[in-house]
């Protein structure tokens, strides 16, 4: 939960800025309505290199163990979140600057996609019988806790620390230095953790594939498209908010085209209280799916989702 955490702290805190500074410091001459489209450009190409990530993740995670492969994506998720706070703006190094924070976003995306699914898998394969739901919500419940950690830091910066034009000339880069103070503990909290006892099974018994994603997607080609279909819908909607967009829009002057125009403070509290519902909703999801299953948790958790976005589009 510890890694998760620091690793979607990382993934979030360049989601949130993506809709606050990064148009107006890295994408200005595009004009403004542009640079906001190419700086959420920026937070999708992250996505397209999510499944890579998952899949080197779970190659080499059957390979040379889970324990090692959750410790190299904390490290480049980290080291990619701390070179973008010493990134140099446009107006400083021209091109370069946002052909520079593509590339670390790229990072982002593949260590993020190899983080998740490793920690899951840890988490559920040290799981006793009749508990790998709850086991397998602590992993998830860190991303929530890092989208409170991101908000909460911005927060501070925007309300506090570096309100009004001081967040925008060196404010932002605050939270993403920090990553690198998570990436040692994140380091020492993995580095103690036993490593899977499936994977040591597996070892042991000399029984490894030489080639896993392939026997995967020849032997479970069918339940691996099903799960990413079904999986793409609350992430289109939930990434809404959590991806930039809800900053942005509520964010944006009025007198720079925006529709609402609020500060940015209420707007970083609310997504982070919003967050505290997210994590303790996971965490009783994954309870009840011990006892009811994963199929009606799931179906049930899709009906409120939906309930819940029908209110929210005649409001």
């Amino acid at each position: 939960m510890i890694g998760t955490t620091i690793e979607w702290y990382d993934f979030f805190l360049y989601a949130s800025a993506a809709g606050l500074v990064f148009g107006s410091l890295f994408f200005a001459p595009a004009g403004a309505e542009f640079a906001t489209i190419l700086s959420f450009a920026t937070v999708g190409v992250s996505f397209l290199f999510r499944p890579l990530g998952a899949f080197l993740a779970g190659h080499f995670g059957d390979k040379i163990g889970r324990k090692a492969m959750l410790v190299v994506t904390l490290i480049l998720m980290g080291s990619a979140t701390t070179l973008i706070g010493f990134l140099p703006t446009y107006e400083q190094i021209g091109m370069a600057a946002p052909l520079l924070l593509v590339l670390l976003r790229i990072v982002q995306g593949l260590s993020t996609g190899g983080e998740w699914g490793g920690a899951v898998l840890m988490a559920v394969e040290h799981a006793p019988d009749g508990e790998r739901g709850r086991y397998g919500a602590f992993p998830q419940i860190g991303v929530p806790i890092g989208l409170l950690l991101a908000s909460g830091v911005l927060a501070l910066m925007t309300g506090v620390i570096s309100p009004g034009d001081a967040f925008l000339e060196w404010g932002w880069r605050v939270p993403f230095l920090l990553s690198f103070v998570l990436i040692v503990v994140g380091i020492i909290v993995r580095r103690a953790v036993d490593e899977s006892p499936v994977f040591l099974e597996i070892a042991a018994k000399k029984e490894e594939a030489k080639t896993p994603i392939l026997t995967l997607f020849r032997k479970h080609w069918l339940l691996v498209l099903l799960a990413a279909l079904t999986f793409a819908g609350n992430n289109a909607a939930g990434y809404m908010t959590t991806g930039g967009y809800l900053q942005n829009y509520a964010t944006t002057p009025v007198a720079d085209g925006g529709l609402v125009g609020m500060e940015r403070t209420p707007v970083l509290l609310a997504v982070a209280g919003a967050s505290v519902v997210w994590l303790v909703c996971t965490f009783a999801a994954g309870v009840v799916s011990d006892r009811i299953g994963r199929r009606n948790t799931y179906i049930i958790g899709w009906i409120a989702f939906l309930a819940t976005l029908s209110c929210s589009s005649r409001s």
